[in-house]
């Protein structure tokens, strides 16, 4: 199973993390499957590679609860409703 979830980078005491696409059995600082954005807490900068984190949850990706919430700003799951709907159509 393919998880959608945050990897830890940057220094001590300066989080920053990759939201990244990754097998449930990895390690947090495993080998992930594909970069799909990026976040960081301090500034409260994100950057997704929207195409992708859809192509991903369409096969079936779970995202964890940060990674929801940080979508669902960006406006992600709206996205997903829309491509299912035009694809039912």
């Amino acid at each position: 199973m393919v998880k959608l979830r945050l990897k830890r980078c940057g220094n001590k005491q300066r989080a920053v993390y990759r939201i990244v696409a990754i097998d449930v059995r990895s390690r947090r600082e495993g080998r992930d499957l594909r970069k799909v954005g990026f976040y960081d807490p301090i500034k409260n900068q994100t950057y997704l590679n929207i195409p992708v984190i859809l192509y991903f949850l369409e096969k079936g990706a779970q995202p964890t609860g940060t990674v929801q919430d940080i979508s669902k700003r960006a406006g992600v799951s709206m996205e997903l409703c829309l491509n299912q709907q035009t694809k039912f159509n």
